[in-house]
């Protein structure tokens, strides 16, 4: 039986990789410090260890009692926009926690490194962006994940630590924390909807993104171990289809049958439009279609619904106020 360790297995794609590695028939160890997931996620055949990934004696001590066959790093603080604001934050949980998962791996010779990178890698370059383009972030979140990916490569050529690197986008779904207003538009809005808000869009709403369905995503993630063509090699993965924010709300406004006002704030600092390339995953995993996003969007309207809204939860280590979003100071 392979064991893996999942970081981020609380959260929102952990917990859906988890689900899939169970299935899978793995041993699975989560690791998830709850700063942004629920331990209620976490599939009750796995292991749940409470910790962060900064905590290098923690890591050390479960690489040496479990001897993990794979790695599965998704544990992350994903607000691209807000990283301008949190940079050490960013770099000590995006960067520096993932240093301490690599050194054990390559200590404890772990099989396959699986690293949830993210499309901030490309920042601005011209849509679609393709895996062979020389990535140029623009936020200090795109940079971490981009030291990252380069790390890895890096431990691959001189300790021969293999590795998948996937580049995820936009993805939304089940398991999403609602109550974030600093991440996840879809969350958000169905969050505002379901506490009688305003929706809040930032600027004029024709910024576009693709966006992808968690269980177009979480599958592939998990058995890319299997596929001996991912070895070594980066993936963008979610869906093809570009709509604008404005698109985003009316269509989540139809699915979940309300109709709130659309507040616009000030335009924020962030890429204007952003979708990816998939011709290579579809490729090595035969991938067919995706999931459109009002069918996506009602399955996780549906999940919405039954849990219930969440109140936003104020980020209380904010580095740099110069230039702090107005919204985010509330």
């Amino acid at each position: 039986m392979s064991i893996s360790l999942v970081t981020g297995g609380a959260g929102f794609i952990g917990a859906h990789v988890v689900n899939e590695l169970i299935l899978l028939g793995h041993k699975v160890i989560v690791l998830d410090d709850l700063s942004g997931g629920f331990e209620d996620h976490v599939n009750p055949n796995a292991i749940f260890v409470r910790g962060s990934v900064t905590d290098h004696k923690l890591i050390t001590e479960l690489f040496e009692e479990h001897k993990f066959n794979y790695v599965y790093h998704l544990a992350a603080y994903a607000a691209e926009g807000l990283s301008h604001f949190i940079r050490r934050f960013n770099y000590e949980n995006n960067l520096i926690g993932s240093i301490n998962l690599i050194n054990e791996s390559v200590k404890h010779k772990v099989n396959r490194f699986v690293f949830t990178s993210s499309i901030a890698v490309y920042g601005g370059l011209k849509p679609p962006m393709r895996e062979d383009m020389f990535p140029q972030p623009e936020d200090p979140y795109g940079v971490a994940k981009y030291a990252v990916e380069l790390d890895l490569k890096t431990a691959h050529e001189m300790f021969g630590l293999d590795y998948t690197i996937f580049r995820p986008h936009n993805v939304y779904g089940e398991f999403q924390n609602i109550g974030d207003k600093y991440r996840n538009v879809v969350g958000i809005f169905m969050n505002q909807l379901m506490l009688g808000k305003s929706l809040s869009v930032f600027g004029d709403g024709e910024q576009t993104r693709a966006f992808s369905y968690i269980g177009d995503v979480a599958p592939y993630i998990a058995n890319c171990v299997n596929i001996p063509a991912s070895k070594n090699e980066i993936f963008n993965l979610g869906a093809d289809q570009e709509y604008t924010v404005m698109e985003l709300a009316v269509s989540i406004q139809e699915a979940m049958n309300m109709n709130q006002p659309i507040m616009h704030l000030e335009a924020r600092n962030e890429v204007v439009h952003a979708h990816a390339d998939h011709s290579k995953a579809k490729r090595v995993f035969d991938i067919k279609n995706f999931t459109p996003l009002i069918e996506g969007i009602k399955k996780m309207a549906t999940w919405a619904e039954k849990v219930g809204s969440r109140e936003s939860s104020k980020f209380e280590n904010i580095e740099i106020t110069e230039k702090l979003p107005p919204f985010w100071r509330i």
